[in-house]
């Protein structure tokens, strides 16, 4: 017995709005040299989300990655990117599918992409908490070790 889907895409509908997102993806400016970086068999790689994306919506046993692995091994791939991705994502959504459709899979691609930006190492832009590695902070005096 088969589950019925998360959302009633067709296969045909995942593969056009992958291959049109990451066709925005390569012209990008900020995102096109990361990908660029990472892909270089881009049919392999549309292929491989195309298999991502039946999973998560078609709910097929197709796909077998670890997209948060590869997101956090790539280095280059940073929190601040995932806002940039899912507006392109979004707008070829809008473009390729009814809107109730659209509206839901949007749903879901932001839900992954928060889990997969929160996943990743902070940046270093001096704007996180301070390294307390034993030195006094603020009044408080944060033992280095045993016996301190």
């Amino acid at each position: 017995m088969s589950m019925p889907p998360r959302i009633p895409v067709s296969e045909a509908q995942i593969d056009r709005v992958v291959a049109r997102f990451y066709a925005r993806i390569r012209a990008h400016p900020a995102l096109g040299p990361i990908f660029a970086g990472h892909v270089s068999d881009w049919p392999a790689h549309e292929e491989k989300i195309g298999r991502f994306w039946r999973n998560a919506l078609l709910l097929q046993r197709s796909y077998d990655g670890n997209p948060m692995q590869v997101h956090r091994a790539a280095g280059d791939v940073k929190a601040r990117h995932f806002p940039v991705w899912l507006s392109l994502f979004d707008q070829v959504l809008e473009q390729e599918l009814p809107p109730e459709l659209a509206q839901a899979w949007s749903a879901l691609a932001h839900r992954i992409g928060r889990g997969l930006s929160f996943g990743l190492p902070p940046e270093d832009n001096g704007t996180g908490p301070p390294d307390l590695g034993g030195r006094s902070t603020a009044g408080f005096r944060i033992p280095a070790g045993p016996g301190d």
